[in-house]
């Protein structure tokens, strides 16, 4: 490899000596923290992210298969632990902050839903039908979590948001891996995250930018894996991604060659090889048209396969319902008296979204102050709309277990 990337890259890195370090560190609220705190600012968020509540749920939440029983198929918290991984050896090649990169890796699927994309669209097509004024998408959901929902109790026992800094928050909700893009350069304005659209900005800092292909290079490789042990490929998918790989390298390749971490050591390889802080975070042509078809291929073996239809139809059932359901109690300030009757035959879904109201919105302002919770109010209960964002947020919260228990809290007697 080019050993003068490197150097290259640590003159924009996200250190103290960078133009922008101030504006990296900036937080939105006050944060206390001990004086003797030997911690670095994304060390905080670092350890901020691994200990709240949502980082915990991803072990039960999709990757790409279903509500998985299999101990060796990944799940959404092995997939940011993998991105996390690839993405420290590019920054610790590249001389780029190895600290930012991993607390933006481990919070950028935070606000992901339960069934994974599927989920997503799921809620996406609620949300359109019931006339929210905004699309759902799980960066943005991932932000809003760490920004307005996730909490920690601090020195005084009193739970308080998250309040990371402004470099994780950004590549948190710019982090999406989905879209095909080459030449990836940090944009230049320090802008409102609060306000931007999805796919509108690039991450202001090539940390971020690492973590926006690391994710794709980790999805790409480990979906493969996962699918090969559910035995979703037959001899002629694999033949067709052998060639595939012959058909752009222009040399034989070996079946035993084409795993997950042939391909993630290529392609991170590759990637330290071709980018430069000039031209951006690069992949050769040939690597990135091999990136390219295999993400074709996943899409079309894989999310595609009849074998994850049933499940999708029962997700939608699950989803749906529970949202129809809580819909159904809102009587503003009286809707947790409402919710309580029904406690005794729903003991889960119920006594969780009567927490979830009082400890986000404006029914209870007393047991607030009981609970200790010092968070922002982010619903008026007097506002239906408001209330159904809550529903929103507490579904797209739960993992896919919970999320199926609490359906089948509805149709047991």
């Amino acid at each position: 490899m080019n050993t003068k990337t490197k150097q290259m890259f640590k003159n924009v890195a996200a250190f103290p000596d960078n133009p922008n370090w101030e504006k990296y560190i900036s937080r939105e609220g006050e944060f206390s923290t001990d004086s003797a705190d030997i911690r670095t600012e994304f060390e905080r968020d670092y350890n901020r992210i691994i200990n709240c509540c949502a980082y915990s749920r991803l072990k039960h939440k999709t990757q790409v298969f279903f509500a998985t029983d299999n101990d060796h198929v990944c799940t959404r918290i092995e997939h940011v632990n993998y991105v996390a991984s690839i993405a420290k050896s590019i920054a610790k090649y590249m001389g780029l902050n190895t600290e930012l990169v991993e607390a933006i890796s481990l919070g950028h699927d935070l606000g992901h839903s339960p069934f994974g994309h599927h989920g997503e669209r799921i809620i996406i097509k609620i949300m359109q039908e019931e006339g929210f004024p905004y699309k759902f998408w799980h960066e943005y959901n991932s932000l809003r979590f760490i920004d307005d929902i996730e909490t920690l109790p601090n020195q005084d026992g009193l739970n308080e948001n998250l309040n990371l800094t402004y470099a994780v928050r950004d590549g948190i909700v710019s982090h999406c891996g989905e879209v095909d893009e080459n030449s990836l350069i940090p944009r230049k304005d320090y802008v409102n995250l609060r306000k931007i659209q999805k796919g509108q900005y690039m991450p202001f800092t090539y940390e971020g930018c690492v973590v926006k292909v690391s994710d794709k290079i980790a999805y790409l490789g480990r979906d493969l894996q996962d699918a090969a042990l559910y035995n979703f490929f037959s001899k002629e998918d694999y033949a067709t991604l052998r060639q595939i790989a012959e058909n752009i390298v222009k040399e034989k390749v070996k079946l035993k060659e084409i795993n997950t971490t042939t391909l993630m050591h290529k392609f991170i390889q590759d990637l330290c090889e071709n980018s430069t802080p000039e031209t951006g975070l690069n992949f050769s042509h040939e690597n990135y048209e091999l990136m390219r078809q295999i993400k074709k291929f996943n899409f079309e073996k894989i999310c595609m396969n009849r074998r994850l239809k049933p499940f999708m139809e029962y997700a939608n059932l699950v989803l749906r319902s529970l949202y129809t359901f809580l819909s159904e109690y809102y009587a503003d300030f009286n809707t947790i008296t409402k919710l309580s009757r029904d406690e005794q035959y729903y003991r889960n879904i119920i006594p969780n979204f009567s927490n979830w109201l009082i400890k986000y919105s404006n029914i209870d302002t007393q047991q607030r102050v009981v609970r200790k919770y010092k968070n922002k109010i982010i619903y008026n209960i007097e506002n239906e709309m408001e209330y159904k964002q809550a529903i929103i947020d507490f579904i797209s919260s739960m993992t896919d277990k919970f999320a199926i228990k609490a359906y089948e809290e509805l149709i047991t007697f």
